[in-house]
């Protein structure tokens, strides 16, 4: 089983390169000047805009959640079942990268409610 990683690659001053499961790449810029927090929201949850998302299997999403536990990741949303017993039901969560840049990890049981509406 492949679980995010998120090992540096070619580290440079004004950019971070993270190399994610199956080959996926994830670069990400700092920007200081970019202060202001927007967010949307969704099933009672604030949402920040914009971010980046990436699915998991159930599987890869328990397991990766618990690293992050355990590794005291400040969440901007905890790891839960959004719209639960709803059309698109799926696991998310919400944290924040060195640049803070806000990243959603999230999965779905039913693979055919990725873009269910």
């Amino acid at each position: 089983m492949a679980v995010p990683s998120a090992r540096p690659v070619r580290p440079a001053e004004r950019d971070i390169r993270l190399t994610l499961a199956r080959g996926h790449q994830f670069v990400t810029h700092v920007a200081p000047e970019r202060a202001q927090r927007i967010h949307n929201p969704v099933d009672g949850h604030d949402v920040p805009v914009p971010h980046f998302g990436l699915i998991l299997t159930v599987e890869e999403f328990q397991t990766f959640a618990e690293r992050l536990k355990a590794a005291g990741t400040e969440f901007v949303i905890e790891p839960y079942v959004r719209f639960q017993g709803q059309t698109g039901e799926q696991w998310t969560m919400f944290f924040l990268d060195p640049a803070g840049n806000a990243l959603e990890f999230k999965a779905f049981a039913d693979d055919s409610q990725v873009f269910a509406a």
